[in-house]
């Protein structure tokens, strides 16, 4: 018999997800972060459903009869999304994109903004799922990791690539092939997340910092530097900036990686670990440069000028969220029919207008331009041929490898 992987979690991963649910990029508003504050501490019930005694073993595929699906007759999805990560009217009582698939389909969409963080909703849904029953959404938006969870518990649904002709057709060669999907079985992106460096220009004297190395070893910066409480993104970037490529990095690697941060640390170039509240140090100045992500960098740009932002040479970090079908959903052809209009180029140009991450279509760039030409042109949007060349991927973990990893981390920032 197949032997499965326990998906508990360990102490160190739980502290890590605490971090990011408090003060990292789990804790981030989407487009509001900078306006209203964060979106929802952790519940207790929600990291022990994460954390109990093991989950159930996977199906694997052609196991137990596939689910029923009503889309012919029931004309309706219910989609769970994050805050802010849907366009909205001015008058903020409609949401067009939605009521345009609406019109057009005549599949009325149950929208609900009931993602607030990703361990906190896995524990709403995961009773349900470990359950064989529906979870009463028919599509979700969850971070890469958590994609890649349910994907490999046999809690996503197998797309079908007839639905789904736009998003085959127009996904950005950056986002196709990622290892715990590979070919886009299960998942779409709905957005990407870039890591990149930020800087303010007025606290560097107007130099400008493009790379890991200056920020580890440029006299000028120390004390005003600052990596991300963010495994994945502080050493993903540090590995790329070794020239290790972060989806194939062993532990030797790892134990590099940390080494060289611990340098840093020891030495006082490193001020301090940061969550997504380093936008504030550095839109004052008392960090003059740091990795940040991108979306924070769009909105300090539109109040401080002196902000500017490079992308290493050697590449940065880009994450995603996605889009799935959980098991035994009742609409997952309308389902598809939706995450395929979202893939159409003047929806999606209509989109990334109004959330500001990533785009993941390709060839958005002149509807972009028709609604705003400042964003068409806003590579922190639409990466260019260069930059998406330059997009790495941390790779999947095990558990025992993300356990090992949280612990090495956590000791470097004393968390």
């Amino acid at each position: 018999m197949e032997q499965y992987e326990s998906d508990s979690l360990s102490a160190a991963q739980t502290a890590a997800m605490r971090r990011s649910l408090t003060s990292g990029r789990g804790a981030l508003t989407r487009r509001s972060m900078l306006r209203a504050g964060g979106v929802g501490a952790l519940t207790v019930g929600g990291l022990a459903s994460l954390s109990a005694c093991g989950i159930p073993p996977a199906k694997r595929e052609g196991q137990g009869p596939a689910s029923t699906d009503f889309s012919a007759k029931e004309k309706t999805l219910s989609f769970s999304n994050w805050t802010e990560y849907m366009d909205v009217s001015e008058d903020e009582k409609s949401r067009p994109s939605l009521e345009a698939f609406a019109k057009r389909t005549g599949i009325k969409v149950k929208y609900t903004e009931d993602i607030n963080d990703n361990v906190e909703f896995f524990g709403k849904i995961k009773p349900q799922l470990a359950a064989g029953q529906d979870t009463g959404r028919d599509l979700i938006c969850v971070t890469d990791w958590l994609a890649a969870r349910i994907i490999r518990l046999g809690w996503a649904q197998k797309l079908d690539p007839a639905h789904l002709p736009n998003a085959y057709a127009n996904l950005s060669p950056q986002f196709r092939r990622p290892d715990w999907d590979p070919g886009r079985a299960y998942s779409y992106p709905w957005t990407g997340i870039s890591t990149v460096i930020a800087y303010n220009a007025k606290a560097t004297g107007g130099r400008k910092v493009d790379s890991v190395t200056q920020l580890l070893d440029d006299p000028a910066l120390k004390g005003r530097v600052g990596f991300l409480t963010e495994m994945r993104d502080s050493v993903g970037m540090t590995l790329i900036d070794m020239g290790k490529d972060p989806g194939k990095f062993t532990d030797a690697d790892f134990d590099a990686a940390i080494g060289r941060l611990q340098k840093g640390v020891d030495k006082k170039q490193i001020r301090r670990f940061t969550g997504n509240d380093y936008t504030s140090d550095l839109d004052k100045g008392d960090l003059a440069a740091c990795l940040a992500w991108a979306g924070d960098v769009i909105q300090l740009q539109a109040d401080n000028p002196d902000i500017k932002f490079a992308i290493p040479s050697a590449g940065y970090i880009t994450s995603s969220d996605n889009l799935l079908v959980p098991a035994n959903s009742r609409h997952k052809t309308n389902a598809e029919k939706l995450i395929d209009y979202y893939y159409e180029l003047p929806v999606a140009a209509q989109l990334a207008a109004y959330i500001n991450y990533v785009c993941p279509v390709d060839g958005v760039k002149d509807e972009l331009a028709k609604i705003d030409p400042e964003l068409a042109n806003n590579t922190l949007i639409l990466p260019d041929k260069a930059m998406a060349a330059k997009s790495r991927a941390f790779r999947s973990l095990s558990s025992a490898e993300e356990t090992a990893y949280e612990e090495k981390f956590a000791k470097l920032i004393g968390a």
